[in-house]
């Protein structure tokens, strides 16, 4: 049997879910096994803040909804304020939604003419039900286009969906029938010896119904940030791993298999098909770093003139960005941050070590000893174009930071961002960028400092559940030059494994995380060039964690949240984040909740705000939120632990905080955004968004 004819008879499940031009999967009840969040209080008149403190408050509260609906303000048509999608019961503000199942057929009315076909799996709303009908319609703010069969879709009760990690570290997962077999398969005494036959078995098409295996994993991976596809969530079940007894999901989902018949992505993806790297330097251009600055241009130079006039030298190229500390504080310092020197492709990187050579160190002293370090990758992440105008797009991507400092802390008024390291990082992992720090323990950071430091620089430097953290004790200039050369080395070794050659590093020399991440980056330049679709249905249980490897995440539950809906949690969090600054005294913590809950009555008065008025858990106020196999400080916060804690307060507000402004990053990110439907109006294109960056 030929490969092509092997996947038509064993399915495996495609990626891409290409909007308005691709297909979408289905859904169905949502089983749950989680506790409540706290419960709010009923306000107490005797705990509120005095008429000017409530004013003072309201006052703020309107001019943050303001701002926001202001950017996210959509016209209203006089039929969707007549008619609005039915809820979900038990709900006040989460309205009823399915997916059409393929072949899904929209009708004028019940028994009546056909109007045309949606695509598979098309999310809808629902605006009404009669018997075997279902009244649909593709926004919230628009008239019902028409009915649908009830056969033909299936409810989606929560908008959560699935999206695969990159299998570098672990095996494909396998998608079973029932949630009995997978179980079976999980808890089998030679588990990894069956694996590896079933993932064999699927791979020739030998797999029988006896197997219960409906599909496997790609081999590929496709980062759902690049190429939104849909693998909705039916059911799960919140269980433990047999293996180690840590908090496992078990997920029944739904996609599509592979269709052999569709063009390979690789036409579409530029003009150069094979694996090339792009590499950003941060560097810390303070007055401690000339010396390392100079080493850097030393390990640089030699391994470019190695690779000089190889078929390698092309497809790796270089950029750096300089990075110092706030202007204003320091007038003398120049810049905060500075493109040194683009990203592009070049045929020589003489000009890169010209820069870096020509780069010098700021000659007045920056405030305090941290430096705004998260500017200059935020920079990094921001304004290079790794996209090279939205042509040859560079398949490896990494940036190196080189400090012996510590990152600003959001809080601190010299600090240019309000986001942290861990959403930073995440920005940067779900554009497929790696962040790799080399920190330079010098004797001037100090114990307390170098503490502090390495733990935001691990929060940063982490991809694929890997860490990519290098300490160098000491400031040691050696030792320094010594990693930069093992680093930029890999990194070239990533670019000669995806064309089959021999690498310069040993796998022992490289390290497990490099050599991981070298597959990593090569599976999703493949998942990149090999996107396809099919037009039947898979469904089946499949594990979160890896089956033979716990610590390692095989399946990312994420929520399809629309703009307004992100717009929603950006002006809540804006207020409680106002609200909760003023928390200083245990009467202010007293009041805090019965002014959240004026907060939240005040938001629901605008239609277009998904907020629960009724709630009667902070959770609650967005309910959509409320039930979802996720636990959050803040949702689950109750009036006893936010009074009794101070620390806790500040914590829960740093976090509240740096959500906050990474939400109005990506509400004003229009690559962020896609249109599941032709006409989408802005504010119902969608987003997958990771739970660890819900509020």
């Amino acid at each position: 049997m030929t490969k092509a004819a092997m996947k038509h008879s064993i399915p495996s499940l495609s990626m891409p879910f290409r909007a308005m031009r691709g297909q979408s999967p289905a859904a169905g009840p949502v089983r749950r096994r989680m506790p409540g969040p706290g419960a709010i209080p009923a306000p107490d008149p005797a705990a509120n803040p005095a008429p000017k403190t409530r004013a003072r408050h309201a006052t703020l509260a309107l001019l943050g909804a303001l701002m926001l609906l202001a950017v996210l303000a959509l016209p209203v048509p006089l039929a969707a304020q007549q008619l609005r999608p039915l809820l979900i019961e038990g709900t006040s503000s989460v309205y009823q939604r399915v997916l059409t199942r393929p072949g899904a057929a929209l009708f004028d009315a019940p028994d009546s003419r056909q109007l045309r076909r949606y695509p598979a799996f098309q999310p809808l709303y629902v605006f009404g039900r009669r018997a075997g009908w279902v009244q649909v319609g593709p926004s919230v703010f628009a008239a019902p286009e028409g009915w649908v069969e009830a056969a033909s879709v299936v409810d989606w009760k929560q908008n959560i969906i699935a999206s695969f990690t990159n299998p570098s570290n672990r095996r494909r997962s396998l998608i079973f029938d029932t949630e009995s077999n997978l179980r079976t398969f999980m808890e089998h005494e030679s588990l990894q010896e069956i694996q590896a036959q079933l993932i064999d078995k699927a791979d020739n098409g030998l797999l029988s119904p006896r197997d219960g295996v409906v599909s496997i994993e790609p081999e590929t991976f496709v980062n759902i940030r690049d190429e939104l596809y849909l693998m909705p969530i039916l059911d799960f079940v919140e269980d433990l791993h047999p293996l180690t007894y840590e908090d496992n999901l078990l997920m029944k989902v739904a996609s599509l298999p592979l269709d052999d018949a569709l063009p390979a992505a690789s036409a579409q993806s530029g003009t150069n098909n094979e694996f090339d790297a792009g590499v950003v330097f941060v560097f810390d251009t303070t007055q401690s770093m000339q010396p390392y600055i100079e080493r850097t241009q030393k390990a640089l130079s030699k391994i470019i003139y190695d690779i000089s006039g190889t078929d390698i030298a092309p497809l790796i190229n270089f950029g750096a960005v300089a990075f110092r500390d706030n202007t204003q504080a320091a007038p003398g310092l120049d810049y905060r941050t500075k493109v040194v020197v683009p990203l592009q492709r070049r045929d020589s990187q003489l000009p890169v070590l010209q820069a870096i050579a020509d780069t010098h160190v700021a000659r007045v002293n920056s405030p305090g000893f941290n430096e705004d370090s998260l500017a200059g990758v935020e920079d990094a992440i921001d304004q290079i174009d790794w996209d090279q105008q939205g042509g040859d797009r560079f398949d490896g991507r990494y940036i190196i930071l080189v400090t012996d400092a510590g990152p600003k802390d959001p809080r601190d008024p010299n600090a240019r961002s309000r986001i942290g390291p861990a959403e930073l990082q995440r920005e940067a992992e779900d554009r497929g960028i790696v962040i790799m720090t080399l920190h330079l323990k010098t004797p001037g950071g100090g114990d307390a400092n170098h503490d502090y430091a390495a733990d935001r620089y691990r929060q940063l430097s982490r991809f694929g559940q890997r860490q990519f953290y290098y300490p160098i004790e000491g400031g040691s200039e050696q030792s320094f030059e010594q990693t930069v050369t093992l680093l930029v080395t890999a990194l070239t070794d990533h670019v000669r494994a995806a064309r089959g050659e021999a690498t310069v590093l040993s796998p022992d020399q490289a390290g497990e995380d490099l050599v991981d991440l070298g597959r990593a980056m090569r599976l999703a330049y493949l998942g990149t060039r090999q996107g396809t679709r099919a037009p039947d249905v898979i469904e089946g249980w499949v594990t979160e964690r890896a089956a033979e490897n716990p610590s390692a995440l095989a399946i990312e539950p994420r929520l399809l949240v629309t703009k307004n809906e992100m717009a929603t949690m950006a002006e809540l969090l804006d207020n409680l984040v106002r609200l909760a600054e003023a928390t200083r005294s245990e009467q202010d913590a007293t009041s805090f909740f019965s002014q959240v809950q004026e907060v939240v009555a005040q938001m629901a008065q605008n239609p277009q705000n998904l907020v629960s008025a009724d709630a009667s858990t902070l959770g609650g106020a967005l309910e959509y939120l409320e039930r979802l196999p996720y636990r959050s400080q803040l949702l689950s916060m109750d009036q006893q632990r936010w009074q009794e804690s101070a620390m806790l307060r500040r914590s829960i507000i740093d976090g509240m905080r740096q959500k906050l402004t990474l939400y109005r990053k990506w509400l004003f990110d229009n690559d962020v955004w896609t249109a599941l439907y032709d006409g989408a109006p802005d504010g119902e294109k969608v987003f997958a968004m990771p739970f660890d960056v819900l509020p």
